[in-house]
This record gives structure tokens, C-alpha cells and sequence, in this order.
């Protein structure tokens, strides 16, 4: 309720679109918006990209692990906010598009050094990574394996970091109770954990395809 007792409205499309575009996005993640574009990917919206880099930089995030590299925007994003040391881990199945993802960051003068693209299946990677040792993990691979995902984040951020998990919305699907979808069950029962979740304080914005930012404390 506002404070005169009305009902808050629901943003409407042009609301949405005007947040969306509230930050303008760089060269360099409008270039790998165009490179996943003609590899077929994906990336993170605008509004998703601008709370990524705000969340990195309010955490000032040294040590980042992303799930779904795709072709660097969310990398990108994640870059603007980081510490200027911080390091992003980000796994991939596909080699094509984290090739496109290293060219992104090295174009954006982004060293060797502060970044490891893991080619492989996520769940064989993130438990290899070390308890406690991030600030931010990013949930942005295969839809089927969030629950898998949400349960290594927990493990693998210290306390007071961040869990933040895209396609939350997963096209307008979550909130339909008629669609019983194989990702739309699994996203569903990964945001009901996430919720049940005690160690967990998490929000769910609706820009993009949905984002939940959850800290852990």
C-alpha cells in the first residue's frame, strides 16, 4: 500500500523497457551482445547486467564464480563492479562461446590473470572449488540443474556473500500453474529451496527473465 492507502501499480510494459534501459550499457557488452547473437546465445538483460555490476561493486566481489559464461556479457557486467584484483571462475559446456567470452574480456583490456573459463559440466567443476571462498555466485546454465546449483552457491559463498540466479521468471512460465514444464518444475522447486533455506535472504526482481539476489548470513 502507498502511503495515501492505494494499491502500488504494476509496472507496465513501458516501465519495464524504461528500466531496462535505466544504465546504459558499455561498448564493450554491446559488442558481446552482438557476438551472442550470432552464436545463438542469450545473455542477461540490460536491467540484469546493471544489478549484476551493481551487486559486484556494493560487495566490492574479489572472488566470483559464474554458472553459463555465454559469450562474456555477464562476465562483463559482473567485471564493471568487481574489485579491480577479483578474479571471475565462469564454466561453460560450450568451448565456442567461452572463446567468444575470453576475446570479450581481453578486447575490454581485462588480463589473463583475473579470469578462468572452465570448459565442462558444471556439476563436475563446482565441487572442486572451495568451501566458504567466494562473494558472488551466478546461477545462469542449465535450467535442469538448479536446484544442484542453488546447493553448491550456499557451499561455496562465505557468509555475507551473494547468490544471484537468472531466468528466475523463465519466460513468463513460474507464475502459470498450468504449465508443469520439466524447467518449470525444477526452477519452481529451486526458488521454493531457496526460500526455505535459513542461511538464505533472497529477493526476486522482475527485471529480465527474472532475478533473484539472495545473501548469505
Amino acid at each position: 500500500m502507498s502511503a495515501q492507502g492505494q494499491v502500488n501499480p504494476v509496472p507496465t510494459g513501458a516501465s519495464m523497457a524504461f528500466a531496462e534501459g535505466f544504465r546504459p550499457q558499455s561498448e564493450a557488452i554491446q559488442a558481446a551482445r552482438k557476438e551472442a547473437a550470432a552464436l545463438g546465445v542469450t545473455p542477461v538483460s540490460p536491467g540484469s547486467a546493471s544489478l549484476l555490476t551493481v551487486v559486484a561493486r556494493m560487495i566490492e566481489a574479489k572472488a566470483v564464480v559464474e554458472i553459463g559464461t555465454g559469450a562474456g556479457v555477464s562476465g562483463l557486467a559482473l567485471f564493471e563492479g568487481m574489485d579491480s584484483t577479483g578474479v571471475l571462475t565462469s564454466v561453460d559446456t560450450e568451448h565456442e562461446v567461452q572463446a567468444a567470452a575470453r576475446r570479450a574480456f581481453l578486447a575490454s583490456q581485462i588480463p589473463n590473470r583475473r579470469f578462468r573459463l572452465i570448459a565442462g559440466q558444471a556439476l563436475d567443476v563446482l565441487p572442486k572449488l572451495s568451501d566458504g571462498a567466494y562473494d558472488l555466485v551466478l546461477i545462469n546454465g542449465d535450467q535442469l540443474e538448479f536446484g544442484e546449483y542453488v546447493a553448491q552457491a550456499l557451499r561455496l559463498l562465505r557468509h555475507g556473500g551473494i547468490m544471484l540466479v537468472n531466468h528466475a521468471l523463465w519466460s513468463n512460465k513460474i507464475a502459470d500453474p498450468d504449465n508443469q514444464e520439466d524447467e518449470t518444475i525444477v526452477i519452481r522447486e529451486s526458488l521454493s529451496a531457496i526460500q526455505e533455506i535459513e542461511e538464505f535472504t533472497a529477493a526476486l526482481s522482475p527485471i529480465g527473465d527474472g532475478l533473484v539476489v539472495a545473501v548469505k548470513g
